[in-house]
């Protein structure tokens, strides 16, 4: 490492080789890799907190999210539609090493979302000397706008989509009667958030996927605006999908957000091409 700087101080106008690229991403690596070992420790120390209030706390009615969401139901007239009783049963775990495998991939799950922005400081640090002076201004924010929209992404699915989808699919029935009993366990319930969350966080990403493709001319404005009303069907489609309940309010509540990410995209797409004079 410390030849590597050297030559960078001795040799600043210099390309460097193909060996020595391999170098500097294996540094960006070995940093990116020890704050979300640094975050994995601390979340796994403070099990406690994160299990009881942060993990499970979608199983409790007193959860922010469904008081919230009462709350609203009731300022807009319509009664304890959007009140969800939730069942508070305890998990269960069908293997003795479950719990300690459980709390390392939560831990390690954790970390990588905590250390996410600081992954991305260290990808455009690798990335940079590689781009022109007209590139670096706009990409620059690309860490900011990349890890607010990772983040925002992760909170919507963690307060909204996976306490919804959860409360939906542990009350759901496949027959009127009491013949089945649904005994919820923690590999299934662990798998669930960590699922939802991540994907609503990739999701949320979206703004800055149609930016590189439409900088790499793989996507236009004129294609998503061609194909708004499909994508509009699709979110209604989801969004139903993931609520619990058959009123509109709470379709909505999932629905809109997605749609604002889809015009963003467009925006974003159309401003691109202004910008740079593609065709």
């Amino acid at each position: 490492m410390a030849l590597f700087e050297s030559y960078k101080q001795e040799n600043p106008g210099a390309e460097m080789s193909f060996l020595q690229h391999l170098e500097e991403l294996r540094w960006h690596l070995v940093r990116s890799a020890a704050v979300v070992v640094v975050m994995a420790i601390a979340i796994f120390v403070f099990s406690d907190f994160v299990f009881g209030t942060v993990i499970f706390g979608p199983r409790h009615q007193d959860f922010i999210s469904y008081r919230a969401l009462c709350k609203l139901g009731h300022s807009l007239g319509a009664g304890d539609v959007m009140c969800m009783k939730v069942d508070e049963r305890p998990l269960q775990t069908l293997q003795a090493s479950e719990q300690f495998f459980t709390h390392m991939w939560i831990a390690f799950l954790g970390g990588l979302i905590l250390g996410f922005p600081f992954i991305l400081w260290e990808l455009w640090k690798f990335i940079k000397p590689a781009l022109k002076e007209t590139e670096t201004s706009p990409v620059r924010y690309f860490v900011v706008v990349g890890s607010v929209l990772f983040l925002t992404g992760i909170a919507f699915g963690y307060f909204l989509l996976f306490p919804m989808s959860y409360n939906f699919l542990i009350g759901y029935q496949i027959t009127s009667g009491n013949d089945i009993q649904t005994n919820n366990t923690l590999d299934d319930y662990i798998s669930l958030i960590s699922t939802m969350t991540l994907v609503s966080g990739i999701i949320f990403e979206m703004p800055i996927l149609v930016y590189f493709l439409t900088r790499l001319t793989l996507l236009t404005p004129q294609f998503m605006r061609k194909y708004r009303k499909h994508a509009v069907v699709v979110i209604l489609i989801a969004a139903a999908v993931i609520t619990p309940s058959p009123d509109v309010t709470s379709q909505m509540m999932v629905g809109v957000p997605m749609y604002l990410l889809y015009e963003i995209s467009v925006f974003v797409s159309a401003h691109v091409v202004k910008k740079y004079k593609l065709v």
